[in-house]
């Protein structure tokens, strides 16, 4: 792996997919730093409070859909008030279990969201998300 990420967010509910999303991101060795959110809501407090201190924002945001508090297009919408805040926006990935095509559509029209992965993230998926975000795709 080339340089490593300084910081990756997965933004998930459910803590078995959390747990399974961190260990194939260590697998990859891509990142020196991952961190989780588990609904939009504490993603999005959690880059305020990074954007407050000073410290670099997360460069990748694996995002679910279906969350409580804030769902993935709820945590869009706020993320777009905050990032003119940020010195570099992420690379962001829908990582869902949605197989809706409307929902693949709607990711699409987006322009912070950069791909739409299906679960479960695999080995596979992430070197082809870290390409993504190095632009070798």
């Amino acid at each position: 792996m080339n340089v490593k990420l300084k910081c990756v967010l997965l933004v998930d509910d459910d803590e078995a997919v959390n747990f399974i999303n961190k260990m194939v991101l260590m697998r990859v060795d891509c990142a020196e730093e991952i961190e989780i959110a588990e609904n939009g809501m504490e993603a999005i407090q959690y880059l305020e409070k990074r954007l407050d201190e000073g410290v670099p924002q997360p460069e990748l945001i694996l995002l679910d859909i279906n969350m409580p508090l804030l769902n993935g297009w709820e945590f869009l919408e706020k993320y777009r008030q905050i990032k003119e805040r940020m010195q570099r926006e992420a690379t962001i990935v829908m990582l869902t279990t949605s197989s809706n095509p409307d929902d693949r559509m709607r990711a699409e029209s987006i322009g912070e969201v950069k791909g739409f992965i299906s679960k479960p993230l695999t080995v596979e998926k992430m070197e082809k998300i870290v390409a993504l975000h190095r632009g070798e795709n």
